[in-house]
């Protein structure tokens, strides 16, 4: 059985507070495919924030998860299931797409709430990732802070599989440009989401100020289940 809780007091001790810039670190528990018992056990060991990949587990799992940390949504988001999410959701990462901000805004404008949310951004202009490109990250926040009752925090990314750790720190350090670029247009700007597993330390260094961790925390997953 995976020491979930060792992992998560390990991780709380290796992750900064602040990072390079001054400002306090997140960390975001991905649960994709775990157990509401598993994802209990990290709560209780620490872990504040949890998000979820698929609405479907989310629903399934909602009422089962203790200690009521932040609920994030991490994962690709289809249009026809926002309306499962609204008002449940502390955190959207993953506004990709402009008719996905609007669908967001309309159920949210709809529902008397106010959600905030993350643009993501294709830093590695990556045909298998969603997101904008980094040179139309300027048109998209304008296009998307016009819309009613979505609160913009912030960007997020999701850097390449790749071992050449100076394609990940040009890369890291291009989206931290954009975001302070932003965050002087936005000052609701606080959150820049990027970091998992295999790369957090160096998107820290680099200026993230949110990272999602999953294999770190539950270890790898069982595709087979």
């Amino acid at each position: 059985m995976t020491d979930i809780e060792g992992n998560v007091k390990k991780l709380l001790g290796e992750i900064p507070e602040f990072n390079p810039q001054g400002e306090k670190v997140d960390l975001v528990a991905a649960v994709k495919m775990q157990t509401p018992e598993d994802i209990n056990r990290a709560i209780c060991a620490g872990v504040r924030m949890i998000g979820d990949n698929h609405v479907q587990e989310f629903k399934d799992k909602y009422d089962l998860i203790e200690g009521s940390p932040e609920r994030h949504f991490i994962g690709h988001l289809q249009t026809n299931k926002v309306k499962y999410l609204i008002g449940r959701i502390d955190l959207y990462h993953s506004v990709d797409r402009m008719n996905l901000a609007e669908e967001l805004s309309k159920r949210s404008a709809a529902a008397g709430v106010e959600s905030n949310i993350l643009v993501q951004i294709n830093i590695g202009n990556e045909e298998s990732k969603g997101g904008f490109e980094l040179d139309r990250a300027d048109d998209a926040c304008r296009a998307i802070s016009a819309l009613p009752a979505l609160n913009m925090q912030g960007l997020m990314a999701m850097l390449p599989f790749t071992d050449d750790e100076g394609v990940l720190c040009r890369l890291a350090a291009a989206m931290r440009d954009k975001y302070d670029e932003l965050k002087g247009i936005y000052p609701q700007f606080r959150h820049l989401s990027m970091g998992m597993s295999g790369d957090w330390k160096l998107c820290v260094e680099c200026g993230s100020n949110m990272i999602r961790l999953g294999t770190s925390i539950f270890g790898q997953r069982n595709y087979n289940n």
